[in-house]
């Protein structure tokens, strides 16, 4: 089973489930799943060849969507599911391949189509993979280094927060190979079957400085999450929930409340 960073006791309420984007971790959702812990139980997920979770040759969203699904009958059945990016798609495809164990949908600037970004990630794959590790002591090190593929300050910080330096040899807490090897299909969206969709309540939020999802793609949404409800956040960009944390609570309180 995937391995979970859980906030909070069981409540009347099911318990809240995030699942992270590609490079992402339960880590970075802790101050988010703390607050959000006040009312309701909340278990944040490291997806598969992430953080500290199996590593799997298979990345694809329906085995993705099956991980979650083990989850979500482990404690109790059925829950709300908040899913950001990569994670925004394995949660829509749960909600489409196991209806019954979702009650509530989040999705955070994530639409049900492919992307063309695989050049821009598979760099940074490339640069990860180039790390020297057998030379690393600090993530200062580690930092500098990587500053030579990886310009962006930004980037190198969320990349090497998935850097361990502890418990035996340097290493990153991906399997770099698996998302080199399966970046197409992350990038993508598989076809769903004509008719195919999940009627429970689903919440799209966006940021507006975000191109991820546009307005031409709410019909593609509501076609299969009929009662998608949509709201943009302000001065956030795709990672809105680290640039707007506080809005984004506020919005998904509202949502499930």
């Amino acid at each position: 089973m995937l391995n979970t960073l859980i906030h909070g006791a069981p409540t009347d309420a099911p318990p809240l489930i995030i699942a992270p984007g590609l490079f992402g971790s339960a880590r970075n959702w802790s101050a988010i799943a703390k607050q959000l812990s006040a009312q309701r139980q909340v278990i944040a997920l490291d997806m598969r060849n992430h953080g500290d979770s199996f590593w799997d040759d298979d990345h694809d969203y329906p085995a993705m969507a099956d991980d979650i699904a083990e989850v979500i009958e482990a404690h109790g059945g059925q829950a709300d599911v908040l899913g950001h990016s990569m994670g925004g798609k394995a949660a829509m495809m749960l909600a489409l391949n196991h209806p019954d164990l979702v009650r509530r949908l989040i999705v955070a600037d994530m639409a049900p189509k492919p992307y063309g970004h695989g050049d821009s990630h598979g760099a940074l794959i490339e640069a990860m993979q180039a790390l020297p590790l057998e030379k690393i002591e600090t993530r200062s090190e580690a930092d500098r280094l990587l500053g030579a593929k990886v310009q962006d300050p930004g980037t190198r910080a969320f990349l090497l927060q998935s850097l361990s330096l502890r418990d035996g040899p340097v290493r990153w807490k991906f399997n770099l190979k698996a998302l080199k090897d399966n970046l197409d299909t992350i990038l993508g969206w598989p076809e769903t079957p004509l008719g195919c969709s999940y009627d429970g309540p689903a919440l799209f939020l966006s940021g507006a400085n975000s191109h991820y999802v546009e307005a031409g793609d709410h019909d593609l949404i509501r076609a299969l999450f009929p009662q998608a409800e949509f709201v943009e956040i302000e001065n956030a960009g795709h990672w809105l929930h680290a640039e707007r944390p506080r809005e984004v609570e506020a919005d998904v309180e509202r949502f499930l409340g």
